[in-house]
C-alpha cells in the first residue's frame, strides 16, 4: 500500500530555509538579522482568503500543540507564464507524538480539480487557479486540512545555491541532464548545476519521487551551508532570493510559535509516497492512484493530525 522510509532529519528545514532563523542569534548581527527576517516574511505573505481550512472545526492553537499540516509547493514560474506546480509535498507535524510525516504527491496524479469541475493532473490546479485552487485540490484529494503553505519558485534554486556559495550533495544515480553529467557519490553543485540536478525525472526509475528527493537534498544542503555563514553580505543575498521567490501564508510570529512549540516533532520523520501507476487516458498519461491507497493514506494522515473520523469524511 505504501512505500516508506524513515530518516532522522529536522522537519523545520523548509520553514527555516525561507527566513534564515537558524542564524538569527549569531553575534552582533542578531538585531539586523531579526529585523531583516521579519521584514522579509512580511513581504512574502500571501493571503488566500481564509482564516482556517474548511476541514477544521476550530483554528489551530500553537500553544496547545495542535498537530498542523504544511503544503510545500515547488512551482515552475517563468516570465509571462503563471506556471504549474512542479512539486507537491504535504507535511503533517505532531509534537505530541514527536513525529513528522511527509507525503510526496506525483505531479501527474489524476484527481478532481476543485473549482474547475473536472478530472485532471493535480499540478494543473496551479495553472488554473493559483495557490488557492492548489490548496483546495490537495485537501480534497487527501481529505485532510492544509493549514499552511510555503510556495517556492523552482527557478530560485540557482540563485539560492549561488547565494550560499554552492552546495554538496550525495548523488545515488549516474545521469546527464541539460549538458551536465552527475556522477554517483559526493558532488559539488553551483546554481546552474543544482537547477539541472533538481529538474531531471525521465531518466530516474523513481520518476517524480526521485526528483523530489533531489530537491529536498538541495534545500537541506542550503540550510547546512547557510548555518555556517557569518557574512552580512551573504545574508543579504539570501533574503533577497527569498523576497523574489517565496510566498507563504505563515506570519513571522507564527513561524516563531512553530519553532518554539513544535521542536519535539523533529525527533522522527517518516516519508511516504503515493503508490499508483501510469496510464494513458484519451492520449494523455496520468498517474492513477487506487481508491484503497488514497483512503488508507488519508486515514493515516488524519490519525497523525488527531482528526476524528467524523470531521473529515472520505470522498
Amino acid at each position: 500500500m505504501r512505500e516508506k522510509k524513515r530518516k532522522k532529519k529536522k522537519w523545520l528545514w523548509i520553514v527555516l530555509s525561507i527566513i534564515g532563523v537558524l542564524v538569527l542569534g549569531t553575534g552582533g548581527y542578531a538585531f539586523y538579522l531579526y529585523k531583516t527576517a521579519a521584514d522579509t516574511v512580511a513581504s512574502i505573505h500571501e493571503d488566500i482568503g481564509r482564516d482556517k481550512s474548511e476541514k477544521r472545526t476550530e483554528e489551530v492553537k500553537f500553544t496547545e500543540k495542535d498537530p498542523i499540516s504544511i503544503l510545500l509547493m515547488g512551482v515552475d514560474e517563468r516570465e509571462g507564464d503563471r506556471g504549474r506546480s512542479d512539486s507537491l509535498i504535504l507535511m503533517t507535524v505532531n509534537p505530541n507524538t514527536q513525529s513528522t510525516q511527509m507525503v510526496s504527491i506525483p505531479r501527474d496524479t489524476r484527481t478532481e480539480i476543485i473549482g474547475k469541475g473536472k478530472q485532471d493532473k493535480i499540478n494543473h490546479s496551479y495553472a488554473f487557479g493559483g495557490t488557492e485552487m492548489t490548496v483546495a485540490t490537495v485537501e480534497n484529494f487527501l481529505d485532510v486540512p492544509v493549514d499552511y503553505f510555503v510556495k517556492i519558485n523552482m527557478e530560485s534554486f540557482k540563485d539560492t545555491v549561488d547565494a550560499v556559495g554552492g552546495v554538496e550533495v550525495e548523488n545515488n544515480l549516474d545521469f546527464t541532464y541539460e549538458g551536465y553529467h552527475f556522477t554517483k557519490g559526493t558532488i559539488q553543485l553551483d546554481g546552474k548545476k543544482a537547477l539541472a540536478y533538481s529538474r531531471m525525472r525521465k531518466e530516474d526509475p523513481r520518476g517524480d519521487f526521485g526528483r523530489q528527493e533531489r530537491q529536498r537534498q538541495i534545500i537541506e544542503a542550503v540550510i547546512k551551508k547557510g548555518a555556517n555563514i557569518s557574512s552580512v553580505t551573504k545574508f543579504g543575498d539570501m533574503f533577497g532570493v527569498v523576497r523574489d521567490n517565496v510566498k507563504t501564508n505563515l506570519t513571522f510570529d507564527e513561524m516563531w510559535d512553530i519553532q518554539a512549540n513544535y521542536k519535539e516533532a523533529s525527533k522522527k520523520l517518516e516519508q511516504f509516497q503515493v503508490k499508483g501507476a501510469n496510464e494513458r487516458i484519451d492520449g494523455i498519461w496520468y498517474y492513477l492512484v487506487p481508491e484503497e491507497e488514497r483512503l488508507a493514506l488519508s486515514n493515516q494522515l488524519k490519525e497523525h493530525l488527531e482528526i476524528p473520523a467524523n470531521t473529515a469524511n472520505a470522498n
